[in-house]
């Protein structure tokens, strides 16, 4: 598959400073083929492993997001953040980074449980908060692993 290339190359952000913000940002918007071909973009957290390129996700075992991915499981991931002003400069930086893949549901519990702690770790303060949330609704959630198949970034001054 080939995916348009960047219009703006002065903008474009390496594949590391990319990773980087997937590493670090909170929230982002994942991007499904909803019902009747509609866009469904819903925001999410999320997990970047680096060590299988993977972003994962979690959600419950039914509803739109999980009915477009069993459905059409080409999916648009984004995340924004990085944001700085410059000295004498009003107007914000802000890093964009689209990530286009293919979405899969995790059936194996224990790859899920193994990656909603990694999820844990970003967001909970403390081991104690991941145990219960663990504890309390690991075995209902849906582990939804995305591969990246092109990613792009983007540095916008908001002038």
């Amino acid at each position: 598959m080939a995916f348009r290339e960047m219009r703006r190359f002065k903008q474009a952000v390496s594949k590391d400073d990319c990773e980087q913000i997937l590493k670090t940002e909170k929230r982002g918007v994942l991007s499904v083929i909803g019902d009747e071909g509609y866009p469904y973009g819903v925001p999410v957290n999320f997990y970047y492993d680096e060590t299988d390129g993977r972003i994962y996700f979690h959600g419950a075992k039914e509803g739109h997001k999980l009915d477009a991915i069993k459905s059409c499981d080409k999916v648009c991931f984004t995340v924004w953040g990085n944001d700085c002003k410059k000295e004498g400069d009003w107007a914000w930086y802000v890093t964009s980074v689209i990530a286009m893949g293919r979405a899969e549901l995790i059936p194996d519990s224990k790859l899920t449980y193994e990656k909603l702690r990694l999820l844990g770790e970003k967001y909970f303060p403390s081991e104690a908060e991941i145990d219960a949330t663990m504890e309390r609704s690991a075995a209902r959630t849906q582990l939804i692993a995305m591969k990246i198949e092109h990613l792009t970034g983007k540095l916008v001054h908001e002038k």
